[in-house]
């Protein structure tokens, strides 16, 4: 492959992951300043600043993960691109179930099954490319710390 087109589809696979942020932002964005600012949050709750710079690093990192599953076969490899399809869908749904629907409850449930979704992905990638199985490691990481937190916004409130 030429390395314009490979620059193409590397800045696709960006674009597409950053994409999810912004849709979540449209549920995000409204309820921080009022519904979230109203809940009981654990000790732990980091600054709100912070959730936009990390998910837009884990989404740009998730992009380059597509791009190198994609460039190793990974339109050959149906249950990698549906363990990727799954887990993507499922980090857009989990904005609209806690700050959409407003229900911690919900997105907990929700975020428990994007954890095995991406643990999931990482599985089959690593079989494609190690690097992008390795690059969702920070993603998996994040979401574990967004579970506990989720959890104890739930149970605070």
């Amino acid at each position: 492959m030429k390395t314009k087109s490979k620059v193409l589809r590397l800045a696709a696979c960006i674009v597409l992951c950053e994409l999810a942020g912004l849709i979540g932002a449209v549920f995000t964005t409204p309820a921080i300043p009022t519904w979230y600012a109203s809940l009981a949050k654990p000790a732990f709750s980091p600054p709100n600043w912070l959730f936009a710079p990390v998910w837009t690093a884990l989404f740009a990192l998730m992009g380059v993960s597509l791009y190198l599953a994609w460039s190793k076969g990974l339109t050959k490899s149906r249950m990698a691109a549906a363990a990727f399809a799954i887990q993507f869908a499922l980090n857009i749904g989990w904005s609209f179930l806690f700050f959409g629907l407003k229900s911690p409850l919900y997105a907990f449930a929700e975020i428990v099954m994007l954890w095995v979704s991406i643990a999931a992905t990482i599985a089959l990638f690593w079989k494609l490319d190690r690097r992008a199985a390795l690059m969702l490691v920070p993603y998996i990481c994040w979401v574990s710390f967004a579970s506990l937190l989720n959890y104890a916004v739930w149970t605070l409130n």
